[in-house]
């Protein structure tokens, strides 16, 4: 019988992109708005669209408005299949300015 030989796997390098954390609302998970730029083929215009991906945000590192890279990995849950490899900006600061809520309560 002829054997199998197994084949070394190349090693499978994770896609990264850069985005912008738009909620964290979520336990362990930020939603990462990712853009990208593309030139249309009739119109030659640069058109900009986005998409929201979950990424897991284990440390609770990545707040609001903060730029970050995310790394694609494993299913972690139906949605979630990235996960926040670094925080490369932050954004604004968020104080918890409680006078600031109640602004319209008499």
């Amino acid at each position: 019988m002829a054997e199998m030989q197994l084949q070394p796997s190349s090693p499978h390098r994770p896609r990264r992109l850069r985005g912008i954390v738009v909620s964290t609302s979520m336990t362990k998970t930020a939603a990462v708005r990712v853009e990208r730029l593309f030139r249309h083929p009739k119109l030659q215009r640069v058109i900009r669209r986005h998409r929201k991906l979950l990424a897991h945000n284990e440390e609770n590192a990545a707040h609001v408005g903060d730029g970050v890279v995310i790394e694609e990995t494993r299913p972690l849950s139906r949605r979630k299949r990235w996960t926040i490899a670094e925080v490369v900006s932050r954004g604004h600061e968020q104080t918890d300015d409680v006078s600031a809520d109640e602004g319209g309560e008499a």
